[in-house]
């Protein structure tokens, strides 16, 4: 988000975060549903998530020159990566599937459990820089590694 002027950052994370959290949401409530019409199982779906996390991991551990998401175009991004992956990526939406599959009763609870890890995902991303600056320059090297 370094291309994104400060004074956006706040409201480009707000966006994101609140996308990544109403995708989260529907696929709690209709992901059973949408399964069943492409003829999936919660199992591939959770496969499929791995294979992704994985090959993400892998770009994070042999960095490429255009990140570990590919190139990204100029300018502030708009739902992805920042969104969809990131947030709410394979894993996630397979996460939330079985929370509600396997207790559909605790619906609200699931959903509120959703909106309080979207809003410590929001404020870490707000303040990313001061615990950018707070980890300092070592650990910061450690952790681009």
């Amino acid at each position: 988000m370094k291309q994104v002027p400060k004074a956006r950052r706040t409201r480009m994370i707000l966006r994101e975060v609140s996308v990544a959290f109403c995708v989260l949401v529907t696929f709690m409530l209709f992901g059973q549903q949408f399964l069943q019409l492409m003829h999936l199982s919660e199992t591939s779906l959770g496969i499929a998530g791995g294979v992704i996390l994985f090959l993400i991991a892998l770009r994070m551990v042999f960095p490429h020159p255009e990140g570990v998401f590919g190139d990204t175009s100029e300018g502030e991004p708009f739902i992805v990566p920042l969104a969809i992956p990131l947030l709410a990526g394979p894993s996630a939406l397979a996460t939330v599937l079985l929370l509600v599959s396997r207790e559909p009763a605790r619906l609200w609870e699931w959903i509120g459990a959703l909106a309080l890890t979207m809003l410590v995902c929001g404020l870490t991303l707000a303040f990313s820089e001061k615990i950018s600056l707070l980890l300092g320059r070592v650990s910061r090297r450690l952790l681009s590694v």
